[in-house]
């Protein structure tokens, strides 16, 4: 069975994506908490907060097949209500912590025959929202950092983002906090639904696999059509 490693891994995207994987791979699960993971069969749970200044990693077997870093941040915020200090909390979550992540077992991952990376980005680096500069900064430096590192680590390590359009997760339950709310979400995605976890992990699933062996520096939009299409 390959070995996964799995950051932010109690809910929503990530705690999905451990369901899927589990009854076949080795899962370590890493999140501030633990949730329902001890439960599954082939999950290990470590605490871990991608803002503190040290990672223990001392758990992992020496060698990984799978990364994914599922961390993030909705800030929506006009640019007069920005402060530094948000844009910099932003930073350090989505892509700081990824970058950290990745240099800290990319021994492991580099034992692999084939090992993938998966980060994620959002629709909107690449539309253009108002009320998302932070979080698009954020998510931006993750799409350089991940083409940066596929360049880098070919042919060993594959490396790629999926952006997302507003999916219905913890994380957004303040945007889609109504039926109202989910609706007029939806009304604005060519294929007329909010995303959700499922529809985002199974994507992650795919990179994981060795279907996707042939795929690398990519950044793929699982968006009900909104990066692409008007409708």
């Amino acid at each position: 069975m390959k070995n996964i490693l799995i950051i932010g891994a109690s809910s929503g995207i990530g705690n999905e994506l451990v369901k899927r994987l589990h009854k076949n791979h080795n899962v370590f699960a890493m999140s501030r908490t633990a949730g329902e993971l001890n439960k599954l069969e082939n999950v290990e749970w470590s605490e871990l907060d991608v803002l503190a200044d040290e990672y223990d990693f001392s758990f992992l077997p020496d060698t990984l097949d799978g990364l994914v870093y599922c961390p993030g941040s909705i800030n929506l915020k006009p640019l007069r209500g920005l402060k530094a200090a948000d844009v910099l909390e932003d930073f350090q979550l989505n892509a700081l912590g990824a970058f950290k992540v990745v240099q800290q077992v990319l021994s492991k991952l580099k034992k692999s025959a084939g090992s993938s990376v998966v980060f994620f980005s959002t629709v909107a680096v690449g539309q253009g929202m108002s009320y998302h500069a932070s979080v698009s900064m954020a998510k931006g430096a993750v799409e350089g950092l991940a083409k940066s590192l596929a360049a880098e680590l070919a042919p060993s390590v594959r490396v790629n983002v999926i952006a997302p359009s507003l999916t219905d997760t913890p994380l957004a339950s303040r945007l889609l906090s109504s039926e109202e709310r989910k609706e007029a979400s939806a009304q604005r995605h060519p294929l007329k639904r909010v995303g959700t976890p499922v529809d985002i992990a199974a994507m992650a699933h795919f990179l994981l696999s060795d279907d996707a062996s042939w795929v690398t520096g990519q950044v793929i939009g699982v968006d009900g059509g909104m990066s692409t299409l008007k409708v």
